[in-house]
């Protein structure tokens, strides 16, 4: 009896089992008036599968994600919260057809359904004629990753059948001549690399390693950050791309040799996971980790023993946005018991076998990318209520939807979505939404310490005081040299802009850091600087002005060089048919004495500020004029050699230079010869107002500029005048002691060598405002030579001695040198 009744019992209990066994619709189809395509990597294929035959990949049988199953039970839930809205889609069911894509190479059995008309796609032959025969599947929403969307892309692009993904961010499908019918509802990379560039900049680091995922996704952000560090500061280190082939090991040592501190990690969930799991395998410490937004939030590896001594994880993520229901929605699924039968009618990859997840796993996942998901649902549905011509209550059913009338609505929406303006750009990017900053606390949680928004305007912000580094306090630095000190220019070592050496700016230069930190920049001529400067002064303007004291003197000799001269020629003019005056030249010394008054003109030129016709003047009366003076001098040299020397031996010759006015001729054509000179030069290359700037570093002396190419001609013509008068009058050094014309005038030229060798000498010396007083020292010097030591003597003798300004005194001294050279 007793038996029986426990084998009644036990009937009992299995019946009441089989009564909760419920045979649940599928997960992944729902029927309705409209079909909405969804592709979700529930599993991924972590290695590639090779075939020999051509065959789909059984998807249930790989590694199960678990963050994509939560993302597909949101599409669900999306879905039926649409249907059992009153106001979206009234009266009208919207249904779905999803697919689990594990594999970008072997899952197109479930795309090709997709977009077939009972197992059968139509090709467009004649336009407008097949279209009623497109199929049922209005929008696709996925798939994820970037590189499963440029496979299965094309096949959606030829129909234009809207395929708005959650997570493709390559910046190519931007580009609507390619993807016509694409959309989505996340930023693209280049949003995603201009955060992190904010962040390293934000903390000025400069030497970073880029690792990516060896795939479009990322190469794709590669080259976006690539582009947006040209013409920075910021230098990539180290790049690599990841795979299941790759050794973590080789990889983490070539990254601390080059001594990097900053990781950028850009690529998916599962290669982020091996990634950061080897580094605390490996014993990788300090560094500072900055993770896209497809793993930042990522659950498991905050948690992982050994986390907090890799280093600091910084990251960026879609903030996470709370989807009213959802959390009742999958208690709701996940309370019912399914029995083994239920999947049996599923077509190809529509078999999940995640039965082991409980709900409280579920809403504990990565919401990663669970918003994009919601936005992308809806605003199909939102498209397809406008398509409809939806009204309160209806639908407009006599209207037959065509994809393409729902991408065209698609690119018109604007509506709003738990805060958020759901709009699209014409490139099919989202005009809503925004980045938060994380960081993995102490806790094992994503904290957020900041945040990008891109709409409507660009905004970034990170509260520093939040971040724990690993440093205890201060933010770690990441340079290949250290920065140089002020006034120093980088001198780049290697291939590599961040490696340099410093080298301090000299004198004259100057280094702007924020313009370009690689140079040293030259000040301008009228700016100085001392050596490691940042900027340039203004120079000083330096020259001699009429009021200064050295001018006054030198100009007041200058007038007393005009009243000499004009006494002497009134002394010579009273006594012109004396011998003293005859003997010194007659007629020829007021010529001199006029050329040297001419000449004292130029001295006054040396003061004052420069000017075109103040350099003319201050060299061209001296030139000319000193040149007659030479030239009567080298007449009156050869006169008395000949008169001595040569009358006795060339008759003829002297005869000659009697008959011709021999001095006269050579005296005008020295005058001649150095006018055309100086007009040829002048006119070619006229003497300009000149800034000295190299003598001093902080000043700018002025003076005036001589072309030597178009002036040596005339300075020759003077040197030879000169060079030639020294030798006629040393050849007469022997004359009579009194009869001393020819000593007289070769002292004075010696004088004359002597006063322009130091002028010279002074000016390769030194070069500041007083050489204009030396220069016209040496000027008026020139001049007193001739005067006080030519003419003055023979003052001194008209006036206080006229004994010796006789016939008879002249004549005897003449007899007494011919008995001398007759002996």
């Amino acid at each position: 009896m007793m038996n029986v009744l426990a084998f009644l019992c036990l009937l009992e209990l299995l019946l009441h089992a089989l009564a909760q066994c419920t045979v649940s619709t599928s997960e992944f189809q729902l029927e309705g008036d409209y079909l909405m395509g969804g592709l979700f990597d529930i599993h991924h294929v972590i290695t590639p599968v090779d075939h020999d035959r051509p065959e789909a990949i059984d998807c249930s049988s790989e590694r199960l994600i678990p963050s994509s199953y939560r993302r597909f039970q949101l599409m669900r839930f999306s879905v039926e919260e649409i249907n059992n809205s009153t106001n979206l889609l009234p009266n009208v069911s919207l249904g779905y057809e999803i697919f689990n894509h594990c594999s970008e190479t072997h899952n197109f059995p479930g795309l090709l359904k997709m977009i077939s008309v009972n197992g059968l796609i139509q090709p467009w032959s004649e336009p407008n004629k097949n279209l009623s025969k497109m199929s049922k599947v209005i929008a696709v929403v996925g798939p994820f990753s970037s590189t499963d969307t440029t496979v299965v892309a094309p096949l959606f692009m030829v129909d234009l059948i809207p395929l708005v993904s959650y997570g493709a961010a390559s910046s190519a499908f931007s580009e609507k001549a390619k993807f016509p019918s694409f959309l989505r509802t996340v930023f693209s990379n280049k949003d995603v690399i201009e955060i992190i560039f904010n962040i390293i900049q934000h903390f000025n680091w400069r030497w970073v390693a880029f690792l990516r995922s060896d795939n479009d996704f990322g190469n794709d952000g590669l080259d976006m950050f690539i582009k947006r560090i040209e013409d920075t500061e910021i230098c990539m280190a180290y790049t690599k791309g990841l795979n299941y082939k790759t050794n973590y090991t080789q990889m983490f040592k070539q990254i601390e040799e080059q001594r990097i501190n900053i990781i950028i990690v850009f690529v998916p969930k599962l290669t982020a996971e091996a990634l950061i799991m080897s580094a605390i395998q490996l014993n990788v410490t300090n560094k500072v980790w900055i993770a896209g937004d497809t793993w930042s939030l990522n659950k498991r590896l905050p948690k992982q023993e050994g986390i907090k001594n890799i280093g600091t994880v910084l990251g960026v993520s879609q903030p996470v946005v709370s989807i009213p229901g959802f959390s009742d929605f999958i208690n709701s699924t996940k309370s019912q018991t399914h029995c083994e039968n239920a999947e049996q009618n599923l077509f190809c990859n529509q078999v999940c076998k995640c039965s082991s997840l409980s709900a409280e796993e579920i809403l504990a996942l990565d919401p990663s990318y669970s918003f994009p998901v919601y936005a992308a649902v809806y605003a199909i549905a939102h498209a397809l209520h406008n398509t409809l011509q939806c009204g309160a209550d209806k639908c407009n059913g006599n209207i037959t939807v065509h994809p393409h009338m729902v991408l065209a609505e698609l690119k018109k929406l604007n509506f709003p979505l738990l805060n958020h303006s759901i709009e699209f750009h014409e490139n099919g990017d989202p005009k809503f939404g925004s980045y938060s900053i994380v960081f993995w606390n102490n806790s094992g949680d994503a904290e957020e310490i900041g945040f990008f928004k891109v709409h409507p305007s660009v905004h970034f912000f990170i509260n520093n005081s939040k971040i724990h580094w690993y440093t205890k306090g201060e933010v770690p630095t990441s340079l290949c040299s250290p920065e140089c000190s002020v006034g120093y220019a980088k001198k780049q070592n290697g291939i590599h802009k961040c490696c340099f050496n410093c080298e301090i700016c000299s004198n004259g230069t100057y280094i702007n850091s924020t313009e370009d930190p690689y140079k040293c920049i030259h000040c301008k001529d009228t700016e100085w600087s001392a050596e490691g400067s940042t900027s340039c002064n203004l120079r000083s303007v330096e020259y001699i002005p009429f009021t200064d004291s050295g001018a006054i003197l030198i100009m007041v000799g200058a007038l007393a060089l005009e009243g000499l001269t004009l006494a002497v020629s009134v002394v010579f003019a009273i006594n012109y048919n004396t011998p003293i005056v005859r003997s010194a030249g007659g007629p020829m010394c007021f010529l001199i004495l006029g050329c040297l008054s001419l000449c004292s003109l130029s001295v006054f030129f040396y003061f004052g500020k420069p000017t075109i016709y103040f350099c003319i003047l201050r060299f061209l009366p001296f030139l000319l004029f000193y040149t007659v003076c030479l030239a009567c001098f080298v007449v009156r040299s050869f006169q008395i050699v000949c008169i001595f020397k040569i009358a006795a031996k060339f008759p003829n010759l002297h005869s000659w230079w009697m008959k011709y006015n021999g001095q006269w001729l050579i005296i005008t054509l020295a005058f001649v010869t150095q006018a055309v000179l100086l007009l040829i030069g002048y006119t070619y290359a006229p003497p300009r107002p000149y800034n000295e700037t190299h003598w001093y570093p902080d000043k700018i002396i002025l003076g005036c500029d001589i072309d030597l190419k178009a002036s040596s001609t005339s300075v020759i013509l003077l040197v030879f005048l000169c060079f030639l008068c020294f030798i006629f009058s040393y050849m007469g050094k022997d004359l009579p002691k009194n009869y001393n014309e020819a000593k007289a005038i070769t002292f004075c030229l010696l004088l004359l060598i002597l006063t322009w060798i130091i002028f010279a000498t002074e000016y390769m010396l030194y070069q500041g405002k007083y050489i204009q007083i030396l220069n016209a020292l040496a000027v008026l010097s020139s001049l007193y030579c001739f005067l006080l030591w030519y003419f003055l003597p023979k003052c001194y003798i008209i006036i206080f001695q006229p004994n010796k300004n006789t016939q008879q005194h002249f004549q005897g001294l003449i007899q007494n040198y011919t008995k001398t050279i007759s002996q």
